[in-house]
């Protein structure tokens, strides 16, 4: 067990006010998925950062709405297979949406992205400087860094690249918000959006009743049925989450739309409750109405299998044996990247960011100790990678 947890903190100590000027930047260039050249500006920031590391890096066109995907590699040359940091730089909100941007209180660091996941990827860029300190040559460094996460990758390629690009890794390291219990995610449900339209006949509730084919009602049909699809012991909810239609209370509705929800384990069970939606909408309550359905997969699932079992107690074993505190594990319903490094056949970790709570809000904060912890305990995970 190598064990140079001396050296690491006195690194970190040294560079607290690097780590924490670097953060507050990387935070105040704010950009959410869809602000391309605000997210292209913040990646190219991230880019020259791991320029000066000695990464070879570039950036990969993923669509035309969205910024695209870093990738970075340093010691390709190096023997085995290298080991893979992943994350995003887009963030949910546009710019401006925060009062106040990057800001510390009673050990809290506050700001758009702070912790979703701007932290992460400053504990990752921290963690391949203290490595060279180190004098670290074992193993190749990846990094994959995305653009548009956020909407799931709903509008460009990125999804497909991060499967390619995550191959042949020895193990991933996705860095996104770490939960304020320490526990690392083993797994995350899928997420897919249905979108229903059931289109009817309009015409004067009063004077034409008969006439009119009503959308709404073909639409309520529907709405229990696919509420009813949810299995909690298999691990699929179902959720018809917005429903709109109609004009005014004295008109036959001609057209109901509805935005569904739905998370899953595994893909097996995300083609089956797809099928499933697909019948419910083929079939005709009211005759004269007609119903589409639009399937969008934002994010797959992130499956626990035995690498990434093995990968967890390996990481608990490091922190155990080296004064760390031992992080437990934890199964998320929402869902992130962290599944196309293991599509890609690459054992991953996921939530091994800096820790903090409510994300995607403007209470987003962060746990500022946990971001030099977290350096500590990853730079240690990769310096025994050999017992792996």
């Amino acid at each position: 067990m190598i064990n140079k947890n001396q050296e690491i903190l006195a690194f970190i100590e040294e560079q607290k006010p690097n780590i924490l000027k670097d953060w507050q930047e990387l935070v105040e260039l704010e950009g959410s998925t869809l602000e391309k050249p605000k997210v292209e500006k913040t990646i190219s920031k991230f880019q020259s950062w791991l320029e000066a590391e000695g990464f070879t890096c570039k950036v990969i066109d993923v669509g035309e709405q969205t910024a695209g995907t870093l990738i970075g590699m340093l010691g390709e040359e190096r023997a085995g297979k290298p080991i893979l940091f992943s994350g995003h730089l887009d963030t949910v909100y546009p710019e401006g949406t925060f009062e106040k941007e990057f800001q510390i209180v009673d050990g809290k660091a506050f700001g758009p992205g702070v912790l979703d996941m701007k932290g992460g990827l400053i504990i990752a860029l921290y963690v391949v400087k203290a490595l060279r300190v180190l004098g670290y040559e074992e193993t190749p460094i990846k990094f994959i860094v995305s653009g548009d996460e956020e909407n799931g990758h709903q509008l460009s390629k990125g999804d497909d690249l991060f499967v390619e690009e995550a191959k042949n890794c020895l193990f991933g390291l996705n860095m996104e918000t770490g939960r304020i219990d320490n526990k690392l995610c083993i797994g995350r449900k899928g997420v897919i959006n249905a979108l229903i339209t059931v289109t009817g006949v309009g015409s004067h509730a009063g004077n034409d009743f008969e006439s009119g084919r009503n959308a709404i009602t073909e639409m309520a049909h529907k709405v229990l049925l696919l509420h009813d699809l949810t299995d909690l012991e298999a691990g699929t909810t179902v959720n018809p989450g917005v429903i709109a239609g109609g004009t005014v209370i004295n008109a036959t509705p001609a057209s109901c739309t509805l935005k569904v929800d739905v998370r899953y384990k595994s893909l097996d069970a995300a083609e089956k409750v797809v099928n499933e939606i697909k019948n419910i909408c083929k079939k005709t309550y009211i005759e004269g109405t007609s119903t589409e359905v639009k399937i969008i997969e934002a994010l797959k699932s992130f499956e626990t299998n035995d690498k990434v079992e093995k990968l967890l107690g390996f990481i608990q074993t490091i922190a155990a044996e080296t004064n760390h505190d031992v992080p437990g594990s934890v199964y998320l319903g929402g869902g992130s990247d962290a599944a196309y490094v293991g599509i890609a056949g690459t054992p991953a970790i996921c939530s091994i960011g800096v820790l903090g709570q409510w994300n995607h809000t403007q209470e987003e904060y962060a746990v500022v100790q946990s971001m030099f912890d977290r350096i500590s305990l990853v730079t240690t995970v990769v310096l025994n990678q050999k017992t792996f």
